[in-house]
């Protein structure tokens, strides 16, 4: 992740004072101007469960049977009386259940730099790391807005105390690789019915 841009304090030439930074004596150091650096702790913990069932069923039934046409006994002389009754049933039923859980846990420590600071004093901050162990890269990127007396006197922040909280962990490299399926598995899966 490349850096940004940020204003840098003016030279003085030939001086020891530098107004950027004469403060340092009697304030506070948590971040409030671009550029400066806060720490995040990311403990975010997400747990949803889903559940459903549905169950629904139908029951007809038909009986026939004709015991005199239009009052009559016979019908050109063929005899009419009681005919064979007909009967049919049909009936339905269907019952499904499904369920889904999903828990997600990160703890993690990112620092990140102000790159914005908005007219009534929030800090808008973006940053990320990248580790590399054997061949796998795990990557955490972070942004969002924070008020700057939500920092602590560490210069550190909780991720629950974010506004508009975007972080993201992904890796890349031969493990990830292998837990994904494979091209053809995947087009199978996109145009097979069952």
């Amino acid at each position: 992740m490349a850096p940004r841009d940020h204003l840098v304090p003016g030279d003085n030439p030939g001086s020891l004072f530098d107004p950027g930074q004469a403060d340092y004596l009697f304030a506070d150091s948590r971040a409030r101007r671009v550029g400066d650096i806060v720490t995040i702790r990311i403990m975010e913990n997400t747990v949803s469960k889903n559940k459903a069932s549905t169950g629904a069923s139908k029951e007809s039934n038909l009986n026939l049977g004709v015991e005199h046409f239009m009052k009559q006994n016979s019908l050109y002389g063929i005899p009419v009386g009681p005919t064979p009754a007909i009967k049919a049933g049909a009936s339905t039923s269907f019952s499904g259940n499904g369920e889904t859980k999903r828990e997600n846990y990160l703890t993690t420590t990112v620092s990140v730099r102000v790159v914005r600071v908005l007219a009534n004093g929030i800090l808008e901050v973006e940053g990320g790391r990248e580790v590399r162990v054997n061949g796998e890269t795990q990557i955490v990127v972070v942004r969002g807005i924070i008020r700057s007396r939500d920092i602590g006197p560490d210069n550190a922040i909780a991720s629950t105390a974010m506004a508009d909280a975007h972080i993201e962990l992904y890796g890349q490299g031969i493990l990830t690789d292998k837990q994904k399926p494979g091209w053809l598995a995947r087009i199978l899966d996109n145009i097979w019915p069952l």
